[in-house]
């Protein structure tokens, strides 16, 4: 086991683990943001560069710091180290500056793009990036690619996580897609539409963090905040069958795999119980998803709400604003 200092938080983890799960374990704003790291796909992040973090002390037995920021997602701790996320105005100069990298080519799709309101780049975008862009080149751009009858790529919103190339790899037998040029050239190449025969290729979808890849069965069909999200399971012989529908009235517009509190899908489901289940009636619904109180799609908000949960979050969040370290303690870091 290993102690180490995240902003001033002490946490004990196991040897071997990154920092960026360490700071996953104490929970709440310091923990960094992730765009390509996945940590149920092995071999993922180091990419993005988005949560790079300072560590101020390597560790009790060698206490210099290292000499550059380094990605929180491949670092692992040691006894000891000091990390500096939220407080260290290095780290977050650095984000911005990534952030800012990551748009360059991003086009301004928000307004007609299905993946915005739970965007994982439009919410980095917000809390870390610039008001305006200095960039004054012309962009790049790709044509719009049916890879299959389910599944459209939007090349030019790639970021080029890797997440899909890594899905395909480890969830099918025989991965036949990946990125091919190198530099601004790089791209996915457009025979990914070979991959999508397999059973588990519409979770490419949902491990997607931009609107790169999205469900042709759900485009323009409704804005993400005017659905309600329910829990629902069927029998499945190939997969969990555990899922999320998004619903408006009766009507199931899409279904998607279930997913924590950091984006990533808890279990993978299959193109059977993704595509070919579109009524209620195929489902054992469990009850509305829990949406949490900073999404956009929290606006229709219809669970019923802890207040005094609520109350204690809003004072943690005040706490830490103010600088005061968080309690290792509280259930809170880790709802």
């Amino acid at each position: 086991m290993a102690k180490l200092t995240i902003d001033g938080v002490e946490v004990e983890v196991a040897d071997g683990t990154t920092i960026l799960n360490a700071a996953r374990q104490i929970g709440g704003e310091l923990v960094p943001p992730a765009m390509c790291y996945y940590s149920s796909l092995k071999e993922t992040g180091g990419k993005c560069r988005v949560c790079l973090v300072k560590v101020a002390q390597g560790s009790g037995k060698d206490p210099r710091p290292m000499p550059k920021l380094v990605a929180s997602c491949r670092t692992p701790v040691a006894d000891g180290m000091v990390v500096q996320n939220l407080t260290s105005p290095e780290v977050l100069e650095a984000r911005k500056g990534v952030v800012e990298f990551l748009l360059l080519n991003h086009p301004l799709d928000c307004p007609i793009c299905d993946q915005a309101g739970e965007c994982d780049l439009q919410n980095l975008a917000y809390e870390h990036g610039a008001s305006t862009t200095r960039y004054e080149e012309d962009r790049r751009t790709f044509e719009k690619i049916d890879i299959g009858d389910k599944i459209k790529l939007h090349m030019t919103r790639c970021i080029l996580c890797y997440r899909c190339t890594f899905v395909a790899d480890q969830l099918t037998n025989n991965r036949v897609h990946g990125v091919l040029g190198r530099g601004d050239k790089s791209e996915i190449s457009t025979y990914i539409q070979k991959a999508v025969d397999n059973d588990f290729s519409g979770n490419m979808i949902d491990v997607c963090p931009v609107g790169a890849l999205t469900d042709k069965t759900f485009r323009f069909k409704s804005r993400v905040w005017f659905t309600k999200p329910m829990d629902a399971h069927r029998s499945c012989t190939k997969c969990s069958g555990k899922v999320v529908l998004w619903m408006k009235g009766d009507d199931v517009l899409r279904v998607s795999a279930r997913k924590d509190q950091y984006g990533e899908v808890k279990e993978y489901i299959c193109n059977e119980c993704r595509f070919d289940h579109k009524s209620v009636g195929d489902w054992t619904v469990e009850g509305p998803r829990h949406i949490d109180r900073h999404s956009v799609i929290s606006q229709n908000h219809y669970e019923k709400i802890d207040l005094q949960k609520l109350k204690k979050e809003v004072e943690r969040q005040l706490e830490f604003q103010k600088g005061k370290p968080l309690p290792e303690s509280n259930p809170l870091l880790n709802s």
